[in-house]
């Protein structure tokens, strides 16, 4: 966080529109996939750069770049869509809250695509994605690949992709992106199961790491859906002329999965709270067992302690000290001291 916020802060004192990329390089060169199709066909080419290849009379195009790092690529693909520069900016500035924005006939979205990483790490990288008339464009950072099962699915026409407009294509990118969600959401589940049962079996200080990253992890989770669910509803709402009814449809049981994954993030947000609290008092529970032990045996010593410490004492005149018999005396005293104490704390109920 601290070297993301020394990348951004770089930046400082640079005009509105700069373009640099803030972020992690995360391939070695980006990839380009350039989607032609229709109904009938499919053209599709992968370069690690962009030449504007021709497109066929009424076909839909996809350009999907993964890796951002190439500040020429962006801007050269985002400017002969006529994107504003502010908005290739933000494309290029990574770890942005979800929004959406407008431009023209254009619509500008960001997301997070989330992945779990293990070990109560959950990995994410931002999105973004330009809708247009007959086209969309999808950025990607470029670790994993959102889109390798939409691609899946254009690559074999099934379903409507094929023959629904630009819209339905964004929608498809936003769904799967959501769809995983759940997938993280399982992980998430399983990794506070596992949390708990460590918590009530043998509580040691590396449970509470575990609880903190988690914690950590499903709020972030929660800042990266949340929005998500107004940029939804602005793209309902405020694009009619890029939207279809048909696709509304969509969006709208869209919606319904945003929301269902915030409901479960809060369900866990409560379990993991619910777990901190059980992990603490099981703690607490253990160290009273040792302290009620530790203390027993101070309880059973101390009056052994007193008589030696009598016996200890440097008098003269202790009739006791040339006594036959003192010796094993106060051994058969002590012992039956600790059985009346062992015998009193029985009854007790405190052992």
């Amino acid at each position: 966080m601290a070297k993301f916020s020394k990348q951004v802060s770089s930046k400082a004192g640079m005009p509105p529109g700069t373009l640099k990329h803030i972020g992690r390089k995360r391939l070695d060169e980006p990839v380009v996939s350039v989607f032609d199709y229709s109904e009938e066909k499919i053209n599709e080419a992968v370069s690690s750069g962009y030449d504007d290849p021709p497109r066929v009379e009424g076909s839909k195009r996809w350009i999907d770049v993964r890796g951002l790092q190439d500040v020429d690529l962006i801007e050269r693909i985002s400017k002969k869509y006529g994107l504003h520069p502010l908005l290739i900016e933000d494309i290029l500035t990574t770890g942005q809250r979800p929004k959406i924005d407008d431009q023209d006939e254009n619509v500008f979205i960001v997301l997070d695509a989330f992945w779990f990483a293990g070990e109560g790490r959950i990995d994410h990288e931002q999105v973004s994605i330009v809708i247009g008339k007959d086209f969309v464009l999808s950025f990607q950072e470029g670790g994993r690949d959102a889109f390798s099962m939409v691609k899946d699915r254009l690559r074999a026409g099934k379903g409507m992709i094929r023959k629904a407009g630009a819209d339905y294509l964004a929608y498809c990118l936003i769904d799967g992106i959501v769809d995983n969600y759940f997938v993280v959401l399982e992980d998430v589940e399983a990794e506070i199961e596992h949390i708990e049962d460590s918590a009530m079996s043998h509580p040691d200080s590396s449970i509470s790491r575990n609880i903190n990253t988690l914690r950590n992890e499903i709020l972030r989770l929660r800042k990266g859906i949340w929005p998500l669910r107004e940029v939804i509803t602005r793209l309902l709402r405020d694009m009619p002329s890029l939207v279809s009814e048909e696709t509304h449809r969509y969006l709208r049981d869209l919606t319904d999965h945003i929301l269902q994954a915030m409901d479960i993030i809060e369900t866990f947000r409560e379990i993991i709270s619910d777990v901190r609290d059980a992990y603490l008092s099981s703690l607490s529970n253990r160290m009273n067992e040792v302290m009620k032990v530790l203390t027993m045996f101070a309880t059973i010593f101390i009056p052994l302690t007193f008589i030696v410490g009598v016996y200890g004492m440097n008098f003269v005149y202790m009739p006791e000290l040339k006594w036959h018999w003192g010796y094993p005396v106060l051994w058969a005293l002590m012992l039956a001291t600790i059985g009346v104490m062992l015998i009193y704390f029985r009854k007790k109920k405190w052992m």
